[in-house]
């Protein structure tokens, strides 16, 4: 029996990338591709609801829907599924190894990370960097 591909976890500026059709690394890619062949479900955080809707109020995204239904939307593609974000995962994205990131969102999505066992998809480079550290699983976007 073939090996499952690591689940996959979206950081939010991937989801965006994704969901808009930009280009992405060829890892990428073929990690999401993969992914899909193993009918394997792909992550997204619930803070990434959060991110995306400071991006719309902040005017640095801009959408023809509510960024409510663009992230409904976004749940409703064949795969992905909201990440778990119990108080546990709080607490744990709070006293992180090594030297995490200091943005919230980030360390929340750090700890998804390593608490379920997930590759990060993203191209922050503060996340890369931390992954370079040994203390998550990233790949660049």
């Amino acid at each position: 029996m073939p090996d499952r591909p690591v689940p996959l976890l979206l950081d939010t500026c991937a989801v965006i990338w994704v969901a808009e059709d930009q280009a992405i690394s060829e890892a990428a890619g073929l990690a999401l591709n993969e992914a899909h062949a193993a009918d394997q479900f792909i992550y997204v955080s619930p803070i990434t609801a959060w991110e995306i809707g400071l991006l719309v109020g902040r005017g640095r995204l801009t959408m023809i829907v509510k960024p409510q239904l663009w992230f409904e939307r976004l749940l409703d593609v064949a795969n992905m599924r909201l990440a778990d974000m119990s108080p546990d995962l709080l607490i744990s994205s709070s006293c992180l190894p090594g030297e995490p990131p200091r943005d919230p969102a980030d360390r929340i999505i750090a700890a998804t990370a390593r608490e379920y066992g997930y590759t990060l998809i993203t191209r922050d480079r503060v996340l890369l960097n931390y992954a370079e550290q040994g203390h998550i699983q990233a790949l660049s976007c």
